[in-house]
């Protein structure tokens, strides 16, 4: 579900997501015909912050193989499906990147990495990134749907613990799935970074949907039962305090020496002075708002490396420091040289 983040007050995250909602959205209408994709909606807000919000619902691979059609089109994408990244490694002013039996299966001068939270296997324990500097989570999430056979229990979208649909129509889906559902979900298993769908999850779901709905969470338990409900599980990135990491890497040892260092100590004022590895970028931790925030941060991320200025508005600059890669790294060495 693409839908604002609301809180009583402004956040770095409510305010990130007040950006990359309508940008999502614009590429929703701009390239995925509605019904074969996503649908417009509205959501009920029956928990903290109640009330009535704009929102669309999605499905990602939609979205995903329009862009992947649109970027390929113009004949400056090559994508190498299958493939296994073990590490990357910096020679020569270039990033190769190398599979486990150490074959090159690429060279660049850049690089972004924006494999979710394969991020920490590729990086963490190379490049002097430690668990402290790069504190990413695994939050397993299952949602649990069925096709929809008779008229909808509810008339739009309701959120609390969850969000239960009660009509989601799709052409576009592959002739296993059904082409109209309702769904409840989805859990949140920090810690927990397998793919299985569990009846466990979908009674957890129950429970959740008992609140807002009981007679859709008595469906939900009779289909259970029945052995007909079905289930799709994946796995969410989210950083120690929940935000975003997009941006330049931070080069960890060189923050360290900056810190045991007096003079430049005090002369590094900003998290923006971090030192960063050269031509490698990070994009991950989207956490439960990958659908708001990817092409939002993939669009900011472009403009940051072509760029030597932000392309945020004045105004919305501290955002920066709030995603910036660097912050973990930083916090640490200054609290090690303190």
């Amino acid at each position: 579900m693409l839908s604002p983040h609301v809180t009583r007050a402004p956040t770095p995250l409510s305010r990130l997501c007040a950006l990359g909602v309508p940008d999502a959205r614009t590429e929703l209408e701009r390239l995925v015909p509605q019904g074969h994709g996503w649908q417009a909606t509205e959501v009920d807000n029956l928990g903290h912050d109640p009330g009535r919000w704009p929102a669309a619902l999605v499905r990602p691979a939609a979205l995903v193989q329009a862009w992947l059609a649109e970027a390929s089109g113009t004949g400056l994408l090559a994508c190498h499906w299958g493939l296994s990244v073990d590490r990357l490694e910096h020679t020569g002013g270039a990033w190769r990147a190398l599979s486990p039996s150490g074959h090159t299966l690429g060279t660049a001068p850049c690089v972004v990495v924006a494999s979710a939270y394969g991020v920490l296997s590729l990086l963490q324990g190379r490049h002097g990134f430690s668990a402290d500097s790069l504190p990413l989570r695994p939050v397993k999430g299952q949602l649990s749907l069925a096709p929809l056979a008779d008229r909808p229990r509810a008339p739009r979208p309701m959120r609390n613990s969850g969000v239960y649909v009660p009509d989601y129509q799709d052409q576009g889906l592959a002739p296993q799935w059904p082409t109209r559902i309702w769904a409840m979900g989805s859990t949140y298993e920090r810690g927990c970074n397998d793919t299985e769908v569990h009846p466990g999850a979908h009674e957890r779901n129950g429970a959740s949907l008992q609140d807002l709905l009981p007679a859709a969470a008595a469906e939900l338990r009779a289909q259970l039962a029945a052995g007909t409900l079905l289930g799709w599980s994946q796995v969410r990135c989210a950083s120690l305090d929940r935000l975003p990491l997009v941006g330049a890497a931070p080069d960890v040892p060189a923050i360290v020496e900056t810190m045991r260092t007096p003079g430049l100590r005090r002369n590094r004022k900003s998290l923006a002075d971090a030192p960063r590895l050269p031509g490698l970028f990070v994009l991950t931790a989207l956490g439960s708002r990958g659908l708001t925030l990817a092409h939002w941060c993939a669009g900011w991320l472009a403009a940051r490396m072509d760029l030597d200025d932000s392309p945020l508005a004045a105004e919305d600059r501290d955002l920066e420091d709030a995603f910036d890669p660097a912050r973990f790294a930083w916090r640490q060495a200054r609290r090690q040289a303190s």
